[in-house]
């Protein structure tokens, strides 16, 4: 009775969806959060008779052949790249990246990592940091006598002083981009990794190259659309309680096959 394995890799591929749709509804409100998506393929099939086979009693060619097949397996889970919603948060260090492209940050480790998560904030010693406290690259520096800062469209950061009518330039955001972006590993803390399926980084500024550009005093919103994944969840829900039927009225079949006398 394969019916009972190919009903169980069913529910497993049902349970896996409904955790990707409840990680996804969790981060409803994660700044520039994505959205995943679980893929799944079929397993391979068993071949009882094979398409093109001769047959035996009268030598004409079967046209189709027997393929069982032996259920699902997760083939993939997916980041579905959109831009979000912006929403004005009027702070200084507040960047929205309209477009493609990510911040680079450095890690504890030395390692870059990259975000869409663009709440930056200042640290004790003025450097710009993420909310984690990992410094952004290129390190940029607020001096402490700045009465305000701005960040332009291209990623330029002024600084402005009580005595000095005009800004000094601080440095200036860069944004990398990368040829396969699904690719890119997600660490947690809107926090990505460089993968060799991503590919390499490429560095660039704001509004050149394709890459998109900064705006200060908001922040990307999540992607996700509560109203996709609660019908999503209950499709889910639905091919489980399916699979799980399966398995019962396979239960049955063998119960009667045991009573038989």
């Amino acid at each position: 009775m394969r019916a009972l394995k190919i009903a169980a890799t069913g529910m497993t591929a049902q349970q896996m969806r409904v955790e990707t749709i409840s990680n996804n509804l969790a981060n409803m409100n994660t700044t520039g959060y994505n959205a995943r998506r679980a893929e799944f393929a079929d397993l391979h099939y068993q071949q009882m008779a094979r398409a093109g086979t001769v047959n035996a009693n009268d030598g004409t060619v079967l046209p189709t052949g027997v393929q069982l097949g032996l259920g699902v397996r997760p083939a993939a889970v997916t980041v579905q790249l959109a831009q979000g919603a912006l929403s004005a948060t009027g702070s200084d260090l507040d960047v929205a990246i309209e477009g493609r492209g990510y911040l680079e940050v450095t890690l504890t480790n030395g390692q870059s990592g990259f975000t869409r998560d663009g709440s930056l904030k200042r640290s004790a010693e003025g450097l710009i940091v993420t909310s984690d406290g990992y410094p952004v690259a290129p390190e940029i520096t607020i001096p402490d006598d700045a009465r305000s800062i701005s960040i332009n469209g291209s990623g330029e950061i002024y600084a402005y002083f009580d005595d000095a009518p005009e800004g000094q330039l601080l440095g200036e955001l860069t944004l990398a981009s990368f040829s396969n972006a699904k690719g890119l590993e997600a660490i947690g803390s809107n926090l990505f990794k460089e993968t060799e399926a991503s590919g390499a980084p490429v560095v660039g500024n704001p509004g050149e190259d394709g890459l998109g550009t900064l705006r200060q005093g908001y922040l990307e919103d999540s992607s996700v659309d509560a109203v996709r994944e609660v019908t999503e969840l209950i499709e889910a829900q639905r091919g489980y309680e399916m699979n799980a039927k399966v398995i019962s009225a396979v239960d049955q079949m063998m119960g009667a096959t045991t009573q038989v006398r």
